[in-house]
């Protein structure tokens, strides 16, 4: 059976096509899919993303234990506030998931995503029982929590004038947390805002319970902010060139062929994530492939799992779509690591002209190419 977010209803009145997704009744769009991308690229749309899972760590051991667990530095959160984009790694080097960890007051919090929630909180278990000082840890699962993103040129604005929080002053991956009352920062607030997003927008993304979230929901509503559903945010993210997990990237897919190698903190020596020495032996080796953009110069859209023909070899399609901002078909790719240029996609059987570019098509609405 399906879980409804506590904006279930909501999204019934705004007339959503609602859909099963990662086990949720999630809204795949409220009318149209295209006008709703354009709406986040020109002006301000809200999501509902409360089906992602939200994890609290504390504990004098909670940094030594993310230390352990992921492949990024959590210490480099030198202060609470300051948000840090990671994976959590299998022994093998594959992706468990990708995630966020927020350094807070008295601890941290990840959120990581929703289709994964069912490997992750055992996964967090059996780590924690392997760890030497488990008794100084706590992990808790947030379910009475939920999650809105606001993006768009207008997101920061409007949320600003619906709910009176000034994250104005707030960097990419800062965040702060408010109290819902009087809309003044507090160092443990019912709210938790980051500057941060999934769709290649500057926006805010909103941690708070439940009652409040439907609250702020109808009141961006009510200040003409749209409602926008899974359809629209794909293609926002994949114009991005942000990967998406179990399509980009799994657990048989490590990092440094995931276009994420970056989030790989291999100093200092000393510290002996989950993962390291299987990419320190893939790096050792030789990586031989890579995730990068792919633009159709033929006619035609590009989909997951269509063959890309290189001269150094054949790859595939991770994630493909026709671009509602620039106008033709775009997509990610996994290729050999030496291709590059014009390059070839089958589609139905024919082969359409193609090249490879960088993973990045569209920021804050301007083509990137």
């Amino acid at each position: 059976m399906t879980q409804r977010t506590a904006l279930y209803e909501e999204h019934v009145k705004a007339g959503a096509k609602l859909v099963p997704f990662a086990g949720w009744d999630m809204p795949l769009h409220y009318g149209s899919q295209v006008q709703e991308h354009h709406v986040v690229r020109t002006a301000s749309g809200v999501f509902d993303v409360s089906h992602m899972t939200v994890i609290d760590i504390e504990g004098s051991a909670a940094l030594d234990f993310l230390q352990h667990l992921l492949a990024n530095d959590a210490a480099k959160l030198t202060a609470a506030g300051q948000a840090q984009y990671g994976v959590m790694l299998n022994p093998e080097g594959g992706i468990i998931d990708d995630l966020i960890t927020y350094r807070r007051a008295n601890g941290y919090r990840l959120v990581v995503n929703a289709g994964t929630r069912d490997k992750v909180i055992p996964w967090l278990a059996r780590q924690q029982d392997q760890f030497s000082q488990a008794n100084e840890l706590s992990i808790t699962e947030r379910a009475e929590l939920a999650m809105l993103a606001i993006q768009g040129p207008e997101a920061i604005a409007k949320f600003t004038a619906v709910s009176k929080m000034d994250v104005s002053g707030l960097a990419s991956f800062e965040f702060a947390e408010y109290n819902p009352t009087s809309g003044a920062q507090e160092s443990a607030g019912a709210w938790m805002v980051a500057r941060t997003g999934y769709t290649g927008e500057d926006g805010v993304e909103a941690i708070l319970p439940a009652a409040d979230a439907v609250r702020l929901w109808q009141g961006l509503l009510g200040a003409g902010v749209q409602p926008i559903g899974l359809g629209a945010r794909d293609t926002l993210r994949c114009e991005a060139g942000l990967n998406l997990y179990g399509q980009d990237m799994d657990d048989s897919i490590n990092p440094l062929i995931a276009n994420l190698a970056w989030t790989i903190a291999w100093k200092p020596e000393t510290r002996d994530f989950v993962g390291r020495a299987a990419l320190t032996a893939i790096k050792a080796a030789g990586v031989t492939e890579k995730l990068t953009g792919l633009v159709l110069i033929g006619k035609g859209v590009i989909r997951h799992g269509y063959v890309v023909k290189t001269a150094a070899g054949d790859g595939e399609v991770t994630s493909g779509i026709f671009s509602p901002t620039l106008g033709y078909s775009i997509a990610l790719a996994r290729v050999p690591k030496a291709a590059k240029g014009e390059v070839e996609v089958e589609i139905r059987g024919k082969p359409v002209a193609a090249k490879l570019v960088k993973p990045s098509f569209v920021k804050m609405g301007q083509a990137m190419l």
